[in-house]
């Protein structure tokens, strides 16, 4: 069963994206931390303890939806479907969708305080975030 699920990982889109914006994501951070001079072990282990409980969630999820052959593609649109071209989405494509667009908001909040060029709507935007969720500010230019 563990072989069928990491096998089913690995050919999966969704897991790859989510992957992907976790590795770009990290990268990110470690630049910023450097950028900074705040290099915080604690933070880092934070970090790295919630990007693995999420991985290993969607792992876990991935089992679910083959002991359980969920599929929630009804809920979408078809004209999204066609686009999209996808046959099946279930519990852990969800939760990878999910999940991708939460590190799409943290690689979009470590580029802005980076001083990477992010578009002036989306910066705005993200400055809003944090000086409302959070008590990380960029610094204003």
């Amino acid at each position: 069963m563990i072989q069928e699920t990491l096998k089913s990982l690995t050919g999966n889109s969704f897991f790859e994206i989510l992957l992907t914006a976790v590795v770009l994501d990290t990268i990110l951070g470690v630049l910023r931390a450097i950028k900074e001079h705040k290099f915080n072990s604690c933070v880092g282990i934070d970090g790295a303890i919630r990007k693995t409980a999420m991985l290993l969630s969607v792992g876990l999820l991935m089992l679910v939806d083959i002991i359980m052959h969920i599929n929630i593609l009804f809920v979408i649109p078809e004209q999204y479907i066609k686009i999209l071209g996808i046959q099946k989405l279930g519990v852990c494509e969800f939760f990878c969708l999910l999940f991708v667009l939460y590190e799409a908001v943290s690689i979009l909040k470590n580029m802005t305080l980076c001083g990477l060029p992010v578009p002036e709507k989306i910066k705005k935007w993200i400055q809003k975030f944090l000086s409302d969720m959070t008590d990380e500010l960029p610094e204003e230019e």
